[in-house]
């Protein structure tokens, strides 16, 4: 019989972690490297970003994608202000006052700087020509000429009443004035009679005069009718004045600020605006007191003067203090605070609003540059990221209250010019949003065309060595820590890879990185040290899983009372040892858990508790029909499975899904189908595939690490150890406590590429392989295996066999 025993080595100490050797560096502390300007591990995701930079085409904006912790916000914030270094200043925006329509305020574009200088320039206007109409319309002159005026008009008025006057006394009738108007009297001698008097008069006489009070009567109301025609001429004249007067007071202002900003013509089409509409207004200016009080601010003056508001300017995006590009990050992208508001004042019960109160949004002060968001908040905020698509696909940006678009909004709002939008957008977010956008938010593809895939590990080699130590000395720096050693450094990469859960790789977790720096650091202020080492280091990684162990603890301490039942000593059969992780928010740890099999007669049914009771999850009860599959090909291809099997995690009261324990049950079943005892000396942890082989899986080092702790609370008898998965080796960075105890040869790690392997160590007896007879060799786990099922299958097939009843004759 052929026997693969002796092939079932454990591993040393040195396979089971990478130690970095602090003879390896050529420094003696960071203070000697220098600092690292470049992005270790990340080129995929660098040549995204900088060909998303250079895409200027709408829709090229960059999705940063990756585990939070790595630094993805960091590098997309450098690469950008690494761009907008190069990239002009842009253009300064802002409101001013439509005079056609107020609702409507028009958008000005100026260059960078000019609108802070226009802004200050409208405000002295203002002053100026409240104080160059008061002077000029409170002028000699101007008092002069409007006198004549009315003069004119009063002599004309006069003169028209004295002809039909004169012509009333050639004819013996008197023009009386009397509060109600003008009325007609006869005269004797020079003198009105009286009614009494007029009544003695000859009937001929009456008549007459009654005549001639009509012809008189006749002549003043066509007199009286002209009235109005001069009176509209002279208000023509005198609103000629004051055009002329006002123009003479404005004009030279006005001109003055032409001839400032000839070359912006927006600007001039709207200063002859402002120049209209201060003529027409320019009764309010000369009516208000002269100036602010003292100490009073002009602006403030103004601001209880709507008139006087509206000429002022709202400078919404002003660019003159900056060199270059603006780069924001807007860490609440609520609605509001992308696309900006429109605020309002309550006065006398009702809500009122300007153009100087619309707020810019993070779209207008990014607009030119660069603009950063956080995914998960972006779509958290209500309507910010329908908002953010809309402006996008429209090219510009519109400020619309968001309770209008809602239909919410009953008061008098604005509807502010749109401004045209020239940004570069990175949303900073996880992979599952990332995915979850691609597949059901079509516009999101149209938008974001780039992905940024940040990598949470790189390759481990010298060269990236020596690179992560430069990171750790720039990150020291950064942060005015204390210098590390390179023992401290060496221990460093080691966190570094154990991160990972790889021997060859090294984490790229810049937040993790940073709280280690900062803890060991502590750990030196606290030690009187000047250099950080390897100690403060250890220190620091303790210090972190103490603080977060509680729970391990505790389960530990279940088992080693005998609360959870864990055998680590003798053999049971259909009893093994499974190894699982518990993953409690940044801190995991492994669990061991015992198995149990039972078999008996039955149809080839493997019955899986865990899934019957809705404990299991489907990649658990995969595992489970997986090793049906097995059995039935390497067992009864040639006749019927004929067992039920059941298969349960003990003590379990909680969810368990994964398929890490297959390999473990499926060595429980072979072990209760043989009746070949398990030493529980062993705990074992591997998926396995149809074929046997086992596959590699997550967590091996917390698992390794859980059974160990377990194994030396109940005290190291030498015997005991872990099985892995022979691919899981390269992961292996196990803690030093279990180096030593493997070291002295006191616990062993076993890899294991098949069952028949990890069935050998478990048992101690060959697996054994079928011979050219097609036979197991005799004695062969294997072959009790196979010697069980065949014995099975020929009882159901007795039990299947009509009896034949006994004829009496």
């Amino acid at each position: 019989m052929r026997s693969s025993m002796t092939e079932n080595v454990p591993l040393s100490a040195q396979e089971l972690c990478w130690r970095c050797a602090p003879d390896s560096f050529d420094f003696e502390t960071t203070d000697d490297l220098q600092d690292l300007d470049d992005i270790i591990g990340q080129s995929r995701a660098v040549a995204s970003i900088d060909f998303a930079i250079a895409m200027r085409q709408p829709g090229y904006n960059v999705y940063a994608l990756g585990p939070d912790g790595i630094g993805k916000h960091t590098v997309v914030r450098r690469y950008f202000e690494r761009a907008a270094a190069e990239l002009p200043v842009p253009d300064d925006y802002c409101y001013v006052s439509n005079f056609q329509d107020s609702r409507k305020p028009r958008a000005l574009r100026l260059p960078p700087g000019r609108g802070i200088v226009f802004q200050n320039d409208m405000a002295q206007f203002v002053q100026d020509v409240r104080v160059g109409l008061r002077s000029t319309f409170e002028s000699g002159e101007y008092r002069t000429r409007r006198q004549a005026i009315e003069e004119e008009f009063r002599e004309r008025r006069e003169n028209a009443l004295a002809e039909v006057e004169a012509e009333a006394q050639s004819r013996g009738i008197a023009l009386l004035r009397t509060p109600v108007g003008f009325a007609f009297g006869p005269t004797h001698d020079g003198k009105v009679i009286s009614p009494e008097e007029f009544q003695k008069l000859s009937k001929a006489e009456q008549e007459r005069v009654q005549a001639e009070i009509e012809d008189l009567q006749k002549k003043l109301k066509e007199a009286l009718q002209q009235t109005p025609v001069w009176m509209k001429e002279t208000q023509n004249e005198i609103r000629r004045l004051n055009d002329e007067t006002a123009e003479f007071a404005v004009g030279h202002l006005i001109e003055t600020l032409h001839k400032k900003h000839a070359d912006l013509p927006k600007v001039l089409d709207y200063l002859g605006d402002v120049r209209r509409d201060v003529i027409h207004n320019f009764g309010a200016f000369i009516s208000e007191p002269e100036s602010p009080g003292a100490g009073q601010d002009s602006a403030e003056f103004d601001d209880g003067q709507p008139l006087f508001r509206r000429y002022r300017i709202n400078l919404l995006a002003g660019n003159g203090d900056s060199d270059h590009a603006p780069v924001v990050y807007e860490d609440d992208p609520t609605h509001d605070r992308l696309l900006g508001r429109i605020e309002h004042r309550a006065e006398m019960g009702t809500l009122l609003t300007d153009l100087h109160m619309i707020r810019p949004g993070a779209l207008h002060r990014a607009n030119g540059g660069y603009l950063i968001l956080d995914a998960r908040k972006l779509l958290t905020r209500p309507w910010a990221w329908e908002a953010l698509k809309r402006t996008l696909l429209a090219g510009h940006i519109r400020i619309q209250p968001l309770a209008q678009e809602l239909g919410l909004l009953s008061t008098v709002t604005l509807e502010p010019e749109a401004i045209a939008l020239n940004v570069k957008i990175a949303i900073v977010g996880d992979r599952m949003i990332y995915y979850l956008l691609s597949q059901y938010d079509p516009e999101f593809v149209r938008l974001f065309k780039v992905a940024a895939d940040f990598d949470e590990r790189f390759d481990r080699n010298d060269e990236h060595n020596l690179l992560y130590a430069r990171l750790v000395a720039t990150l020291i720096r950064k942060e005015q820590l204390k210098p590390f050693d390179r023992a401290g450094v060496a221990r460093v990469l080691e966190f570094a890879a154990r991160e990972t859960g790889d021997s060859e790789k090294l984490s790229t977790g810049i937040e993790s990185l940073l709280d280690l720096l900062r803890e060991a650091n502590h750990w030196a202020d606290k030690n009187d040290r000047k250099v950080v080492g390897a100690t403060e280091v250890q220190g620091a990684i303790d210090a972190q899983i103490g603080r977060l162990d509680r729970l391990r603890e505790r389960v530990q301490e279940e088992i080693l009372r005998g609360t959870i039942a864990i055998d680590t000593e003798g053999t049971v059969a259909g009893q093994i040892n499974a190894l699982s992780v518990m993953q409690l928010g940044s801190f995991a740890f492994g669990r061991p858990s015992r198995i149990t099999a039972r078999v008996r007669l039955g149809k080839g049914e493997v019955l899986d508790i865990e899934r019957e009771v809705d404990l299991g999850g489907p990649l658990h009860s995969k595992g489970v029909l997986i090793l049906s599959g097995f059995l039935s090909s390497r067992y009864a291809d040639e006749r019927p499975l004929s067992l039920s099997a059941s298969l349960v995690f003990e003590q379990s009261y909680g969810g368990i899904d994964g398929d890490s324990a297959s390999s473990a049950e499926l060595y429980a079943l072979l072990s209760a189908i043989s009746g070949v005892p398990i030493k529980q000396c062993y705990a074992v942890t591997g998926s396995v595939n149809q074929f046997g082989q086992v596959q590699a899986i997550g967590g091996v080092n917390e698992k390794i690490e859980g059974f160990f702790d377990l194994c030396a609370g109940r005290g190291l008898t030498g015997e005991q150890g872990v099985l892995i998965p022979a691919t899981n080796v390269k992961h292996l960075m196990v803690h030093k406590r279990v180096l030593a105890a493997v070291e002295e040869g006191r616990f062993h790690i076993y890899p294991v590429a098949t069952v028949d392997r990890g069935i050998e160590i478990l048992t101690g007896i060959p697996a054994g392989e079928r011979g050219a007879d097609g036979r197991y060799p005799e004695g062969s786990l294997n072959y009790k295996v196979e010697a069980r099922l065949m014995a099975m299958a020929e009882k159901r097939r007795a039990f299947a066999v009509p009896v034949r009843e006994e004829r009496s004759e």
